[in-house]
């Protein structure tokens, strides 16, 4: 009986989180060749946290990105036609039938963005350089991973640079 009570206060605990809005994300600065700004972005089975992704148009991060699901994720950030060559590239290294393996999924050299494929526990770091304009989106193209909701919310900003003045 205490299992049922524990899974019920669970589930209403998850819920009550799930109403409340993203926290505000400050950032005192935008990254550089020099010196990329660190975001950690962890995977989870079908989402991504930070959810909403905040980055400074034009700025470079170097993403520290770790698995902490069970299944094999990717993380693919870039334009729509970064994603849609990613999606084609893993339906097209999907096997065919059940125990056989499939090919490395590839996309053709210059389609920019960026991305990191990691088994459950993996770690890896990528930098990227956020374009100046344009739209930027995070997904898991593995099938059936953006059918289950592994789609994150990228927010491009521009940062308030103090201005000088001339003197």
């Amino acid at each position: 009986m205490t299992l049922v009570g524990f899974a019920i206060a669970l589930g209403l605990v998850l819920f009550a989180l799930r109403g409340f809005p993203a926290p505000e994300v400050l950032i005192d600065r935008a990254g550089s060749a020099a010196v990329p700004r660190e975001v950690s972005v962890i995977m989870r089975d079908y989402r991504f946290q930070p959810d909403p992704l905040t980055l400074i148009a034009g700025e470079r991060v170097r993403f520290t990105v770790l698995n902490g699901g069970l299944e094999p994720h990717e993380f693919v950030l870039g334009d729509e036609g970064v994603q849609r060559a990613w999606a084609e590239a893993d339906a097209a290294a999907t096997p065919p039938l059940p125990l056989t393996t499939a090919p490395p999924a590839v996309v053709p050299l210059g389609t920019g963005g960026t991305r990191l494929l990691l088994g459950s526990g993996g770690q890896a770091s990528v930098d990227f350089d956020v374009p100046d304009v344009g739209d930027v989106f995070l997904m898991c193209h593995l099938p059936g991973h953006v059918e289950k909701g592994m789609v994150g919310e990228v927010r491009l900003t521009v940062l308030d640079r103090p201005t000088s003045s001339g003197g």
